[in-house]
C-alpha cells in the first residue's frame, strides 16, 4: 500500500580532498556507468571547494546505534574536506528500490576506496565513517538478494531512533521500499532498546508483509505528514504506529 505516487531516490553526499574534484568526479561517473545505471553527478550542487556547512549536517547526521561507526579520522576527514559531490539515484519502486540502494552502497564503498574521504546518505541524513560503509559493502557483496540484503541497504541509508514526541521512530525506510516504524516511548526508557524494536518490526514486514504486522502487533499503517511530498526523506509507504502493549524479544543490529 502506498499514500502517494511519489517515488524516492538517493541522494548522496561525498567529500573529497582539495584539488581531487574532476578527479572523484570521473571515477565516480566511471562507476556509474560500470554498475549503477540511473544514477548521476548532480553538477547543479557539486562543488570544487569545501562547503561550511558540512561539519553540522555530519555531526547530526552520524549513525549513533552501531558501536564505532565513526572515528575521529572521520570527523577530521569532514572539518578538512576540500570538495563536495553529490549523486543523484533513480527514482524507485519498491519492488526494484533494494537493488537500487545495493548499487548506492557500491558507489560510496567504490568512492572511498578511491579517493572520497567521507560519505553521507542524503535521503535519511545519516552518515557513517569510511570503515563502516566498507564493512557493510563487503557484507552486501556476500548477499546478492533477499532479506539480508535489504537489511543491510536498511542498516546503510535509514536512520533510527528520531524523536517524534511519544515515539521513537525510523526515517530512510522508503529507501528499501518500507513503510517507517514508529514505538511508543513507554515500551523503554533505553533508545537502543527502540532502536532494536523498530529493526525487528522492519525484518518482519520485509519477510511477512504489512497486513500480517499490523494483525500480529494490533499496530496502525497512516501517511507520514513528518515532510513535504516532494522532500527526499517522505516515505510514500506511510508509517506503522505500533501500540504500547507490544511484546518483542529482540537484538539490537
Amino acid at each position: 500500500m502506498r499514500f502517494s505516487e511519489f517515488q524516492p531516490r538517493h541522494v548522496l553526499c561525498l567529500l573529497g580532498r582539495q584539488g581531487r574534484f574532476f578527479e572523484l568526479c570521473r571515477l565516480i561517473q566511471s562507476a556509474i556507468d560500470n554498475f549503477a545505471p540511473g544514477f548521476e553527478i548532480d553538477t547543479k550542487f557539486s562543488q570544487e571547494a569545501p562547503d561550511d556547512r558540512m561539519a553540522v549536517s555530519f555531526d547530526v547526521s552520524w549513525d549513533r546505534v552501531h558501536e564505532g561507526a565513526r572515528t575521529e579520522k572521520d570527523e577530521e576527514a569532514v572539518l578538512e574536506h576540500g570538495c563536495v559531490i553529490y549523486v543523484l539515484g533513480p527514482h524507485m519502486d519498491a519492488e526494484n528500490a533494494v537493488e537500487t540502494s545495493a548499487n548506492a552502497l557500491r558507489l560510496i564503498v567504490h568512492a572511498l576506496d578511491n579517493g572520497a574521504t567521507a560519505a553521507k546518505g542524503e535521503s535519511a541524513g545519516v552518515a557513517h565513517g569510511a570503515a563502516r560503509w566498507k564493512q557493510l559493502g563487503r557484507d552486501a557483496e556476500h548477499h546478492k538478494e533477499g532479506v539480508a540484503l535489504a537489511r543491510l541497504c536498511r542498516l546503510a541509508f535509514s536512520r533510527r531512533p528520531l524523536s517524534d514526541g511519544e515515539f521513537l521512530c525510523s526515517v530512510g525506510f522508503h529507501l528499501i521500499g518500507l513503510p517507517e516504524v514508529f514505538v511508543p516511548r513507554s515500551l523503554s526508557d533505553d533508545e537502543l532498546v527502540l532502536s532494536s524494536i523498530i529493526d525487528s518490526i522492519a525484518e518482519e514486514i520485509f519477510t511477512e508483509g504489512v497486513e500480517m504486522v499490523l494483525a500480529r502487533h494490533g499496530a496502525m499503517l497512516l501517511p507520514i505528514d513528518e515532510y513535504d511530498e516532494h522532500d527526499f526523506k517522505y516515505n510514500p509507504y506511510g508509517a506503522i504506529y505500533l501500540s504500547p502493549g507490544i511484546k518483542l524479544d529482540s537484538q539490537i543490529n
